[in-house]
């Protein structure tokens, strides 16, 4: 409830703010300037604030945290117990991503188009998609340790680029091939190195099949989703947070219906997934691990904004392996020879494809700069 006030407050200020002061300073300007400066480019580089905000360290760090907060936070939720309500879980992520940016649109330091019905309808099929997406990840991460769920997410990647190939004329060059094939090495050691410590620990090798099911399925709902949405995005010229408001609000009555049509909604499934003695930091994890989405949205346009799109593939690569190491020291994962080989080949891989991109980046704008040069 306490979101949901401050959300209706926050809309009720922008409606004000738009219907009776749209041409009127109400607020200093000075206060005006620094409230619009995280989001135009055109703020004075001399500002403290601006600064910040077109600091590349910074928007990596950010990056990096909140990746690394969100897949926490989703792994204790969805495993540190008898979590069984995936989609209530992610309605809650978008409900809190669709609170926070209207209220900072309520306050007027971001904007986004307002709700249209025929866009809404174009649109669906791709909110569908993202929620099949975040669904087969959470179903993913509830059965599989944090490793070897990410390096896994690394075959998203192949079918990605093989999906541009087909539909946007994209190319595989060989040191991307090469890198592809060490993602594929990758994941077949993750695969051998908890399948090993599964059978030598009597654990259910039935419920981690379940996982890698999920997790296959993951990756192509994740390269479906991308591809479609960028051709969408192409037609429509959304920009980020048009994206994201459309993205998580078709997506929270999906959402929401499914969770009361498959999931149970006993009181004593209730109890049990939300026991009294961790009730207030289950919720508090499910909080924060939708404010951590948004700022993973935010993070990566902001990054590649003030980067380059290389550098944030290459943080990517790099953000793996904190993440990956954190899920070795805070969650019951495998720690053998297999497990730590699988992380550091995955994180090779990541840097070859970070490199090889760069390379062909740097080819296509040569190849472009030629004629004109003669």
């Amino acid at each position: 409830m306490g979101l949901l006030s401050f959300y209706l407050i926050s809309q009720l200020i922008y409606i004000i703010k738009r219907k009776f002061f749209k041409n009127s300073r109400i607020l200093p300007l000075h206060l005006t300037n620094k409230l619009s400066s995280s989001f135009n480019m055109e703020k004075s580089a001399t500002s403290p604030l601006a600064s910040v905000v077109n600091s590349g360290p910074v928007s990596i760090l950010c990056y990096c945290l909140s990746s690394i907060l969100m897949t926490l936070t989703n792994k204790y939720v969805l495993s540190g117990f008898s979590f069984n309500l995936n989609f209530f879980l992610l309605a809650i992520q978008s409900i809190v991503c669709i609170v926070t940016i209207g209220s900072l649109k309520g306050f007027g330091i971001i904007t986004y188009r307002q709700f249209n019905r025929d866009e809404a309808q174009k649109w669906f099929p791709i909110a569908f998609l993202l929620v099949v997406m975040i669904y087969t990840a959470s179903k993913a991460i509830q059965f599989l340790s944090i490793p070897v769920y990410t390096i896994f997410k690394n075959l998203t990647i192949i079918l990605i680029a093989y999906g541009e190939v087909i539909w946007f004329g994209g190319k595989v060059t060989s040191m991307v091939l090469g890198s592809f094939l060490l993602m594929v090495l990758s994941s077949l050691i993750a695969w051998y190195g908890d399948a090993s410590a599964a059978a030598s620990s009597n654990v259910d090798l039935f419920e981690l099949y379940i996982g890698y099911f999920w997790m296959f399925t993951n990756c192509f709902a994740s390269a479906a989703f991308v591809l479609i949405m960028r051709k969408r995005i192409k037609l429509t010229n959304f920009k980020d947070f048009d994206t994201m408001y459309y993205n998580n609000l078709l997506s929270i009555p999906i959402l929401l219906v499914s969770s009361f049509t498959f999931e149970n909604w006993t009181s004593e499934n209730l109890a049990l997934n939300f026991p009294e003695d961790i009730r207030g930091a289950t919720i508090f994890a499910m909080i924060l691990s939708g404010i951590s989405s948004v700022g993973i949205s935010y993070c990566s346009a902001w990054c590649v904004r003030v980067t380059s799109s290389t550098t944030y593939s290459m943080v990517g690569a790099l953000n793996k392996l904190p993440i990956a190491l954190l899920g070795l020291v805070f969650f019951d994962a495998a720690v053998n020879f297999w497990s730590v080989s699988s992380i550091f080949v995955g994180f090779v891989a990541g840097l070859v494809y970070a490199v090889a991109k760069q390379k062909q980046a740097k080819d296509a704008a040569a190849a472009q700069a030629l004629p004109s040069s003669k």
